[in-house]
């Protein structure tokens, strides 16, 4: 018998670099950078003033800063010797994004300059010029053919080397973030850009592979990674030009932050779904307040600052305990339901306990005003002190002590996650009944989850109230535009990345920084936070910040492809 055969001819078409796009764009970006120093208005009464010719201002800052990103990914495209080391995963689509991010800014900030000045007259050539020309960016580099690679290993650098890598990432993380918090609230429209810019150059960043390479280096670097993180975190009070007025927002994203790794623990690590969690955090905040001498409090007591933060964690503690015992049993949506009717029962309770209702303990719905600061050892925290010759007010006293109390709970956070009882609700979170087959003791594993996340969770109230001076019911509600709430807080755990430690407080800060900039959006806040949430669903199910597991599971195709080489193989025998 003849077979004949056909030979397959494979071509393989190399493709060439796009020298010519790639030159387009850099020439776009060029033009849109020097637009920056051109006038983009000829009124005065815009925010941030954008009239003037060879001073920036700080919305055209941010084009300038896209442009020049644009421009230098580009040349590394092109391979030019000094810029090559910026793109190890691939140039197409970081060039691209930056792009698209420069042209998205220099158009919203021009919509913008329309819409409050109320005519498309009010438009100097200037920003035209910035809009045509990002356009042509953007269009232009969306035409680059896709060079999308597996990152080569980087060479090994210097020990030296790579210190002063992390030193100088984690000063231009520190001037970002202060940039966005200390934007002007008058100014609404800087935050909208600055969000815009940020997100599509981290989007960049991580196609091209340096944040991949970045990580590598701080894991070789481990010691002086935490020791740079600390170092960034403590010079924030340090930098602030314009007082606490700031520093209040950094205090409250730490207080909301440690809730969020209480909530990790229960959620992200032994996977029981809790919507009544911020009642913890009310539990520890009221019982600080009753105990720390506060003029309404109905004990007349008040505790020295440790004795204050033990019994606060100690209450949550008990709560957690009582709450959970009977409740445990339950699985996934019943378990839900139980804990948002606990968390609604608190509130309510509060509410009611003010001498007509019920017992006159919380004061009622006017709760327990003029809480007293903390002292520790002398050291008022609600009076300013002069550090290394500048000057801190209450709030960055309080942001300083909340650092302490957020490296403490990450430690214990990490301690439990890596021991034996959190690879028990690790087991516990990927499917009960074969934990409890191998011999686990789910409820009791269970509980002490609930018990140790409602624990962090006080301790953060107990700081919390003495932040605020005041604590009222309506602080701790399932929903609501302004965080921290239990919807806010499954909300920082699941868009940070649930069981990471970075993730939550990653999450934590982009949903209490931005409805705080955002105010002016008022009822429309909930409806782009929901957008936000279905699009990150749909683009990044994992969270911003995911482990390998969860990687894996979104985007491991290795089971998709076993059936079809299975098959493949079957058919050629």
């Amino acid at each position: 018998m003849t077979t004949n055969t056909t030979p397959q001819t494979t071509v393989t078409q190399q493709g060439t670099k796009p020298t010519a796009l790639l030159y387009t764009v850099i020439g776009a970006s060029l033009i849109t950078a020097v637009s920056a120093f051109l006038a983009w208005t000829w009124d005065s009464s815009f925010p941030g003033d954008l009239t003037y010719y060879g001073s920036p201002a700080p919305l055209q800052y941010l084009t300038f800063l896209g442009a020049l990103l644009t421009t230098a990914f580009a040349l590394s495209a092109l391979g030019t010797k000094g810029f090559r080391w910026l793109t190890p995963a691939g140039s197409r689509k970081a060039v691209w994004l930056l792009a698209l991010g420069t042209f998205a800014t220099t158009t919203y900030t021009a919509l913008a300059i329309i819409v409050e000045l109320g005519a498309l007259v009010d438009l100097e050539p200037g920003a035209g010029v910035a809009v045509i020309a990002s356009a042509i960016a953007a269009a232009t580099a969306f035409k680059i053919p896709d060079d999308t690679r597996k990152a080569t290993p980087a060479k090994q650098l210097p020990s030296w080397a790579e210190i002063l890598i992390i030193t100088a990432v984690f000063a231009i993380g520190l001037f970002v973030v202060t940039f966005g918090i200390d934007t002007d609230d008058k100014e609404p429209q800087l935050f909208v850009a600055y969000l815009i810019i940020v997100g599509f150059a981290a989007a960049a960043l991580l196609k091209a592979g340096l944040i991949d390479r970045f990580s590598t280096i701080t894991a070789n670097n481990r010691q002086v990674t935490v020791i740079g993180t600390m170092a960034a975190a403590v010079a924030f009070p340090f930098i602030q030009q314009s007082g606490d007025t700031y520093t209040l927002i950094a205090v409250n994203i730490l207080i909301f932050a440690t809730v969020a790794l209480g909530l990790n623990v229960v959620v992200g690590l032994a996977g029981l779904l809790d919507l009544g969690y911020v009642a913890f955090l009310g539990v520890g905040a009221y019982t600080a307040a009753l105990v720390s001498g506060a003029t309404s409090s109905a004990f007349g007591i008040q505790f020295p600052f440790w004795a204050a933060v033990l019994t606060g964690a100690l209450a949550s503690l008990i709560f957690g305990v009582v709450i959970g015992a009977p409740t445990l049993r339950l699985r996934g949506d019943y378990l839900a339901i139980v804990t948002l009717g606990f968390g609604e029962i608190f509130r309510i309770a509060m509410g009611n306990l003010d001498g007509v209702s019920g017992p006159k303990i919380t004061n009622g719905p006017n709760g327990i005003p003029n809480i007293p600061h903390l002292e520790f050892f002398g050291f008022n925290f609600g009076e300013a002190h002069v550090i290394f010759g500048v000057t801190l007010g209450a709030y960055a006293n309080y942001y300083l002590l909340m650092l302490v109390v957020m490296a403490f709970v990450i430690v214990i956070f990490t301690r439990a996650a890596n021991s034996r009882i959190g690879r028990s609700w690790v087991a516990i979170r990927e499917d009960e009944t074969a934990a409890t087959a191998m011999g686990i003791n789910g409820f009791n594993v269970k509980l002490i989850a609930f018990a140790l996340g409602a624990t962090l969770a006080g301790l953060a109230g107990t700081i919390q109230a003495h932040v605020n001076t005041t604590v009222v019911p309506e602080n701790y509600v399932f929903a609501g535009p302004v965080p921290p709430n239990s919807a806010f807080l499954l909300a920082a755990v699941i868009l940070g990345g649930m069981g990471t430690v970075r993730g939550p407080i990653l999450g934590a800060a982009l949903l209490f920084l931005i409805p705080a900039k955002l105010s002016f959006l008022q009822d429309y806040q909930l409806l782009g936070f929901g957008i936000a949430l279905i699009l990150l669903m749909r683009f990044r199910p994992e969270g911003l910040i995911a482990n390998k597991r969860a990687k894996l599971e979104y985007h491991d195709d290795t089971a998709d492809q076993a059936p079809t080489d299975l098959a493949t193989a079957k058919a050629g025998a």
